[in-house]
Order: structure tokens, then C-alpha cells, then sequence
């Protein structure tokens, strides 16, 4: 994690978009849990980033200019289960080559792999609404979040006993509870991030948005696997 606060270095370079990491760093400092992750310039450094977090790993591009990893560059921002030093080479080719086509500059984002059909993956967001002021959300996340629009609203900040009262009106709720089997959540810790989320957007009011989209949430714990925060610039 960098010592310079993420907003502060994002406002200072002109920015109103953070990179993931510096949404994770961001994240983090308020106590939601990321993953193991490093940002390379080069193939050599994300090879080294893997080593050292452990195969296999995710490989993501990493740029203020890339809002939706997935999308771009016909599917090379974001490359997943890389296993060893020659799919980490691939993967960084694949994003040069894109970042080049695209004319614009990019680093990689490496971070530790994980077991989505372990859990739930949840979206958590916050935003300052013009009427309202700040407000959190949760709903069911990942590539589910266009498809249902099953989220719960509630203004910030809140509390870990609110987050939960949020999480339980979802109609995705019985995921959470272990639907068919499957073992429950820690609704307990994904209530914090709901409720830490929240306190983001309400103490910093260069903060217009935060998606934290998934947040995988299993019986272990929840965690951030993708966040992006949006700045208002007028605010600072």
C-alpha cells in the first residue's frame, strides 16, 4: 500500500478517476479487506509480483483510462488463472498490445487468485446523492448486478446492524444464508464493509462514487476483488 493518500495523488495529477489499486489502497486503509496485489510496469516486474504472491494468479490493466477491464481490448484487460511465468508474460503482451492500439499508457495489476464459487459476490457502492447526500448500497454483485437489480439503499452513515437490516430485504439474501447446501456467509463482516463503505463516502467529500463490485463474500470472511472510485473535483 502507498503512503500518499490515493485521493489526494489522484486530485494532484488532474485525475477524477482512481486506479484499482488506489481504490484498494483506499479500501483498505478503512479496514475492507483486498487481496495480496502489486502494480508492474514490465513483464519481468509482474513476474516477479507473481512469485511472490503465489501462482495462480489474476492479471488485470491498470489505468485511470480503463473504467471496465473486461471490456477493453477485446478481453485482454483482464486475464485470469494464470498458473506459471510464461501465462504472466502472455497476459502482459496481451495488454501492451491493446494499451498500444488504444494509444494510451498502462501498468498491470497482479493480484492473488481467488475462488469465486466459494461465496456470493456482492456489490457494494457509495455515491453522494445531490437530494440526499450520501448514500451506500448493497446488492447482488458481479455479472448478476444489470441483470436483477436486486440492491438495498440506505443513507450514510450507518452502522453494522443497518448494513445487515440491508443485506437481509435483498431478495439474494437466501444466497447468503447457504442456498441449497452451500455454506453460509459471514453476513457479519460483509455488513463492515457495507457500513465501512459508507463511512467513505461520508467523510471525504471528494468522493462522488465507489464500486466495490464483487465483494466475494463466503463463511470466511468478505473480500474486495474489484473496486473503482469516482472523484468530484469540485469538492476539493
Amino acid at each position: 500500500m502507498s503512503e500518499r493518500d490515493p485521493v489526494e495523488a489522484a486530485l494532484a495529477d488532474g485525475r477524477t478517476t482512481l486506479t484499482e489499486a488506489e481504490s484498494k489502497d483506499l479500501l483498505a486503509a478503512a479496514g475492507v479487506e483486498t487481496l495480496d496485489f502489486a502494480v508492474a510496469s514490465t513483464a519481468d516486474e509482474a513476474v516477479a509480483a507473481a512469485e511472490s504472491i503465489g501462482y495462480p494468479v489474476v492479471l488485470k490493466v491498470s489505468s485511470p483510462a480503463v473504467a471496465h477491464k473486461s471490456e477493453w481490448g477485446d478481453g485482454a484487460g483482464v486475464a485470469l488463472d494464470l498458473r506459471d511465468e510464461a501465462a504472466v508474460r502472455d497476459a502482459v503482451a496481451d495488454i501492451e498490445a491493446a494499451a498500444e492500439a488504444a494509444g494510451i499508457d498502462v501498468d498491470v495489476l497482479v493480484e492473488a487468485a481467488a475462488d469465486v464459487d466459494a461465496g456470493t459476490e456482492v456489490i457494494v457502492g457509495g455515491l453522494r446523492d445531490p437530494s440526499f447526500g450520501p448514500v451506500v448500497l448493497a446488492g447482488l454483485g458481479g455479472v448478476f448486478t444489470e441483470v436483477y437489480e436486486d440492491t438495498a439503499h440506505r443513507l450514510a452513515p450507518i452502522d453494522r446492524a443497518e448494513a445487515e437490516d440491508a443485506l437481509r430485504e435483498l431478495t439474494a439474501a437466501r444466497l447468503l444464508d447457504g442456498y441449497r447446501g452451500r455454506p453460509p456467509a459471514d453476513i457479519h463482516s460483509l455488513a463492515a464493509v457495507v457500513s465501512r463503505v459508507g463511512d467513505l463516502v461520508d467523510d471525504r467529500p471528494t468522493i462522488a462514487e465507489i464500486d466495490v463490485n464483487p465483494v466475494l463474500a463466503t463463511a470466511d470472511g468478505a473480500v474486495a476483488l474489484d473496486a473503482m472510485v469516482v472523484l468530484d473535483d469540485d469538492a476539493a
